[in-house]
């Protein structure tokens, strides 16, 4: 095996400082229990003891089995579900989050560009967005209805319309799923530059390990449901030089020491 192990410490399930660079967090999730039909006569729990934190300039991706309790942990972080306890510090309201759904969720009787100035302000919504559009390949589709989209163009546009609210936190959920591997790959790199040019920070849930492997600064691995924290892993080694060989040994390695959540 390559060098991956060495890279990974052994003792990665408690998030540290050095592992996400001096800064401040930029979020910080507290869950310590989510309970549906609580009192109720079949209680579920579906997230218990989970904590992580999200860095500017820093791509974290949330990764556990299906049904483990992401979408809840989503819907908390975003402050669409204050029935926990635990904490969102800052306040969900004032953190500056912005999300990309799965879906694009566009609205078919509106323009690629009405569509992502409709996301901003009454105020804000005839600011210049040339530069948006044009870094994100969308300003020949600015005019066009997203009956005329790509899947893989639909999603740009999601882009685009959460890049507009200029966000501290991006929050992607499955971004990438069902793309081919140009699209993917494409939006990858779109997400990765967005990072690079404004500094805010990412939280993406993929089931897409290696995907993940090759975007991340941070994995933060949960359980099966409760979803509860089993490590957070640092990727040290540069995106740039993360070649296939590589991401494959540190998979690879993943999987030998979280089986039930890795899979080779």
């Amino acid at each position: 095996m390559s060098d991956a192990g060495a890279e990974l410490p052994s003792n990665a399930g408690a998030e540290r400082p050095s592992d996400a660079g001096a800064e401040q967090a930029a979020l910080r999730v507290e869950i310590i229990s989510k309970v549906y039909g609580a009192g109720g006569p079949e209680p579920v729990e579906a997230v218990r003891d989970l904590a992580f934190s999200i860095h500017a300039k820093r791509i974290t991706c949330l990764i556990g089995p299906s049904g483990a309790g992401k979408t809840t942990t989503l819907r908390i972080l975003l402050g669409l579900d204050a029935a926990y306890d635990g904490s969102v510090t800052p306040d969900p309201d004032e953190a500056g989050i912005a999300m990309v759904f799965q879906e694009p969720r566009l609205l078919p009787w509106r323009t690629v560009e009405q569509n992502v100035r409709l996301a901003l302000p009454r105020p804000a919504r005839g600011r210049d967005l040339d530069a948006l559009f044009e870094s994100l390949g969308l300003t020949p589709w600015r005019t066009r209805y997203p009956g005329a989209l790509s899947l893989g163009m639909a999603r740009r546009v999601a882009l685009a319309r959460a890049l507009a609210q200029a966000p501290r936190i991006l929050v992607l959920d499955e971004p990438f799923v069902s793309l081919d591997d140009t699209s993917a790959a494409a939006l990858r790199a779109l997400v990765v530059g967005s990072v690079t040019g404004t500094g805010m920070g990412v939280l993406m849930v993929t089931h897409n390990v290696a995907e993940a492997i090759a975007i991340a600064d941070r994995l933060v691995l949960v359980s099966a449901r409760p979803a509860s924290l089993v490590a957070t892993v640092p990727l040290g080694r540069p995106r740039d030089s993360r070649d296939r060989a590589w991401t494959d040994a540190t998979r690879a390695d993943l999987a030998g020491r979280y089986p039930g959540i890795i899979a080779v």
